[in-house]
C-alpha cells in the first residue's frame, strides 16, 4: 500500500512539474505567450513542431516548421468573436498531400519562371518544371516541403512574439546555383501587426524570390467564398500574361480592365469575365505604385463587410500577386476547400524576372543579402 501511495505521489509531482501538454515549452507574460509542441510526423518519420504565439491584445498565430508554414491566424470581428482567417490542413499528412501551398514559404523562387530556364553570368540553368511547361514556387520539392530550423522569439518589453525559421538549400537544389541560407521571422506586435521578414545569402550568384503563401478569408476559413470581400490595390499597372501564365513583359494600365482595384471593389464584381478566359479568375501581379527598392509602400487593403475585419498590407517589394483560389476543388490536394474559398496577396518580385531585364532584378550576388519585409495590419470596422 505504501509503495502504491508513493508511486501515485511521484506521478502527481511529475505532472505538476511538466504541466499540461499545451503548456509545455511555454514562455508567458501578462496577455502574451508562446508555446511549442509536436504537431505530428512526416511520412518518413521526421517530427514537425507547432508554435502558437499570442500578442498582448489576444491576436494569435500558429506556425509549424514544415515549410515555415502559418496554419492559423486568429483575429476578432466587429463583435469581438475570434476566428481563424487563413486556410489550413489539420495534419502533417494533409500538408504533405496538399498541392495548394497553404501558408508556406514559397521558394527559392516563388511564382513562375518560363520553361524552367534562366541565364546568369552567361550560363543557362535548368530548373524542375512543375506547372505545365514552367517552374513554379521552387519546383517539385520547394521550400514548402522542407523542415526549417526554428527558434522562438519572445520580447515582452517590446510587445513582440514570434518564431524565426532558417533553411539551408544546397547548391544545385532543384537546379538553382549556390548554397542558399534563407531566414524568415514571423512576428506579432502590440499594434496588431503581423510582420514577415525575410533574409537570404548565397555562396554563389543565384536568384531569390521568397514569399508567404497565406490564403486569406476574413470571414473565417471554411465560411464560404471571398467574392463579397472588397479590395483596394495601390497600383496603376499590372502584368498581362500569356496562356501559360508567364508575363508578356508589358506593364498595362488597370483603367478600363477587370484589374482596376484603384478604389474598393467587390472581388466578385468582375471575376465572371475572367472566368471565361484561360486564367479562370484573378491570378495577376500588380506593380506596386512608388516602389523604390528601399522603403515600405502600401500594397493593398482588404476588407470583409460581413465580419468587419480589415487587413492592410505594406511591403518593400515591387509586386503583389493576387490569386483567388481558382483551382481549389474540394479535393485532398486543395485541403477540402472549394473554388474562391480564399485569396492570396503575395508580395514578391515580378514573375519570370530572371528572364526580363526590364523587371526589377531577382539576382542575389555573393556578399549581398536578400531582404524582403511585409507588414499585415489588422483592424475592425465596427459599423
Amino acid at each position: 500500500m505504501r509503495i502504491a501511495t508513493t508511486c501515485f505521489l511521484l506521478f502527481s509531482l511529475a505532472l505538476t512539474i511538466s504541466g499540461p501538454i499545451e503548456a509545455q515549452n511555454q514562455d508567458t507574460q501578462p496577455n502574451m505567450s508562446i508555446y511549442s509542441r509536436e504537431f505530428g510526423k512526416t511520412a518518413d518519420g521526421k517530427s514537425v513542431t507547432r508554435f502558437r504565439c499570442k500578442n498582448r491584445n489576444g491576436l494569435s498565430m500558429t506556425l509549424i516548421d514544415y515549410g515555415a508554414t502559418m496554419i492559423a491566424m486568429e483575429t476578432p470581428d466587429r463583435n469581438g468573436k475570434y476566428a481563424n482567417i487563413i486556410l489550413k490542413c489539420d495534419s502533417v499528412s494533409g500538408y504533405e498531400k496538399c498541392q495548394s501551398y497553404f501558408g508556406c514559404v514559397a521558394g527559392r523562387y516563388c511564382n513562375r519562371i518560363a520553361k524552367g530556364k534562366f541565364k546568369l553570368d552567361g550560363k543557362e540553368y535548368s530548373l524542375k518544371t512543375n506547372n505545365g511547361p514552367n517552374h513554379l514556387h521552387g519546383g517539385e520539392k520547394g521550400f514548402n516541403r522542407a523542415i526549417w530550423k526554428a527558434e522562438k522569439i519572445f520580447k515582452p518589453q517590446e510587445g513582440i512574439v514570434g518564431v524565426r525559421f532558417v533553411h539551408f538549400s544546397a547548391d544545385g537544389d532543384e537546379g538553382y546555383p549556390g548554397k542558399l541560407t534563407a531566414r524568415v521571422d514571423y512576428l506579432l506586435n502590440g499594434k496588431n501587426e503581423l510582420i514577415v521578414d525575410f533574409q537570404a545569402t548565397s555562396d554563389k550568384n543565384t536568384i531569390c524570390n521568397l514569399t508567404n503563401h497565406n490564403y486569406w478569408n476574413l470571414a473565417g476559413e471554411g465560411s464560404g467564398t471571398i467574392l463579397s470581400h472588397e479590395l483596394k490595390v495601390n497600383a496603376d499597372k499590372f502584368l498581362p500574361v500569356d496562356e501559360t501564365m508567364i508575363p508578356t513583359g508589358e506593364l498595362k494600365n488597370v483603367k478600363g480592365t477587370e484589374l482596376d482595384f484603384s478604389d474598393f471593389k467587390a472581388i466578385g464584381k468582375d471575376i465572371a469575365a475572367l472566368k471565361k478566359t484561360h486564367i479562370k479568375g484573378y491570378d495577376h501581379c500588380f506593380a506596386i505604385k512608388g516602389y523604390d527598392g528601399k522603403s515600405m509602400k502600401m500594397a493593398c487593403v482588404l476588407k470583409d463587410p460581413k465580419s468587419g475585419r480589415i487587413m492592410e498590407i505594406h511591403t518593400d517589394q515591387p509586386g503583389l500577386q493576387f490569386y483567388t483560389g481558382n483551382f481549389l476543388d474540394k479535393s485532398e490536394g486543395s485541403g477540402g476547400y472549394g473554388e474562391n474559398g480564399a485569396l492570396c496577396l503575395e508580395t514578391q518580385k515580378y514573375p519570370d524576372s530572371p528572364n526580363r531585364s526590364e523587371f526589377p532584378t531577382a539576382t542575389l550576388k555573393v556578399g549581398e543579402t536578400y531582404k524582403h519585409k511585409t507588414v499585415h495590419k489588422f483592424s475592425v470596422d465596427k459599423k
